[in-house]
């Protein structure tokens, strides 16, 4: 009869240290690889990175084009960006010059 008393709480012992085990092992998973996990967290890090410098790069190029607006404006006319921007959108060529291509 005493056999049978040992083998219940071994039973429930192991039980419990694989249910313990199991969720010990579910929640690593879960912080490891997880939507919130470490890795997750660190591709957010590299692609807020990464668009912040397309945004920088942007920010740059539209601050370019607002000075090349301005300098074509009524306001104030920039002669010598007007004749690059006619001769390279339109083609124009002055009579006295010769073109080489």
């Amino acid at each position: 009869m005493s056999s049978t008393t040992q083998s219940g709480p071994r039973l429930g012992n192991m039980m419990y240290f694989a249910l313990t085990a199991t969720l010990g092992a579910y929640f690593t998973f879960a912080a490891v690889q997880g939507d919130y996990g470490v890795l997750r967290q660190a591709q957010t890090a590299d692609e807020m990175q990464g668009l912040t410098a397309e945004r920088d790069k942007l920010a740059g190029e539209l601050a370019s084009l607002k000075n090349m607006t301005h300098r074509l404006s009524d306001n104030y006319l920039d002669i010598d960006l007007l004749d690059e921007q006619v001769r390279s959108v339109l083609g124009y060529v002055r009579a006295d010059e010769i073109v080489i291509r």
